[in-house]
């Protein structure tokens, strides 16, 4: 019995001893034929197409951004559908209700409602964006001077803004249509007067926070002066609010050109604007109440359809919700 343990130890330590050589045909690979392990499994995104991949998977923001796209089609290519001259007069055919020749009908002088609507939306939609232009570069440059600089600058700057946030807007309006006219002019300069207030503020906000980050101070360090800065780093880091903001803007200017044109501060005949065709059509809504709801339908459009696009933008922009 002891002999046979013997010879079972002798056997183990020999089994133990020898040398086995390890080869690809000992192992089978399971899960892993045909993959790569350095292969790259996605294409990599950079950081605005990121932000158009969940832009685009917004189905609301998504929707928004094609009633827009409508909005546009039909202000900029629907004169030339119709072919008619929005300031050409036919007494012949006045107040006639939408039809085949006339889509949204006509007015109390015969004028093709549908161009108006659309030469209106033109005027409506660049004063928006002149209006939006002016908010941003002021606000911009000057919160991001006051947050970057600091100290006196800071506290004189903001007294600034204080001082012209102050100014009655719709007083502004009437004194400067009264000195300037009433025309494009002195209405996009008086609703872009004090409509930078805001965005200097919050952007002064964004610099204060972000001014303190390791990059910034090493700029600084590297002798960059305030310009670039400004340009380079600190803009660019608060870019995503500002588009929000800036989306969020732009329908609001809209609607105040259609109330100051509604109460007759806006836009003057011959020219027209959708507040100014609102104004008249809510003179004849008892017996043509459609010369009312076209311009104001597109009205609604616009404003629902870029704040659609800004709230779309808000997750978007947001590196929070990035996977």
């Amino acid at each position: 019995m002891s002999e046979l343990k013997t010879n079972k130890t002798e056997t183990s330590m020999e089994f133990h001893n020898e040398e086995i050589e390890l080869t690809d045909e000992l192992f089978e690979k399971i899960g892993t034929v045909g993959l790569d392990a350095e292969e790259i499994s996605k294409p990599t995104l950079t950081y605005w197409q990121d932000v158009w991949r969940r832009f685009k998977k917004n189905k609301l923001a998504f929707t928004g951004l094609l009633i827009l796209m409508f909005v546009v089609i039909c202000v900029g290519i629907g004169p030339r559908i119709t072919g008619y001259d929005y300031t050409y007069i036919d007494t012949s055919i006045k107040n006639q209700g939408p039809n085949l020749q006339h889509w949204f009908g006509t007015d109390d002088l015969g004028r093709d409602i549908f161009t108006r609507v659309c030469i209106g939306g033109r005027v409506s939609i660049l004063i928006g964006l002149v209006c939006t232009f002016v908010m941003f570069t002021i606000g911009s440059v000057i919160g991001g001077i006051a947050g970057l600089k600091g100290g006196i600058v800071d506290d004189l700057l903001m007294r600034f803004v204080e001082l012209i946030g102050n100014l009655p807007y719709l007083v502004i309006v009437i004194i400067l249509s009264v000195v300037l006219g009433r025309s494009m002019f002195s209405l996009v300069f008086a609703m872009s007067l004090i409509s930078w207030v805001g965005t200097a503020r919050m952007v002064r906000g964004q610099i204060l926070q972000i001014k303190e980050q390791d990059f910034v101070e090493a700029a600084s360090a590297l002798g960059a002066d305030t310009k670039r800065i400004i340009l380079k780093h600190l803009l660019p880091n608060t870019l995503g609010i500002i588009m929000v903001t800036v989306t969020m803007s732009v329908p609001g200017f809209i609607f105040g050109e259609a109330f100051l044109s509604y109460i007759g501060l806006g836009i003057q005949p011959p020219g027209t604007s959708w507040g100014a065709l609102a104004s008249a059509g809510q003179q004849k809504l008892m017996f043509y109440p459609y010369q009312l709801f076209f311009p104001c339908l597109f009205i609604i459009l616009t404003i629902l359809a870029f704040h659609l696009i800004g709230d779309g933008l808000t997750d978007a922009l947001d590196p929070k919700l990035r996977k």
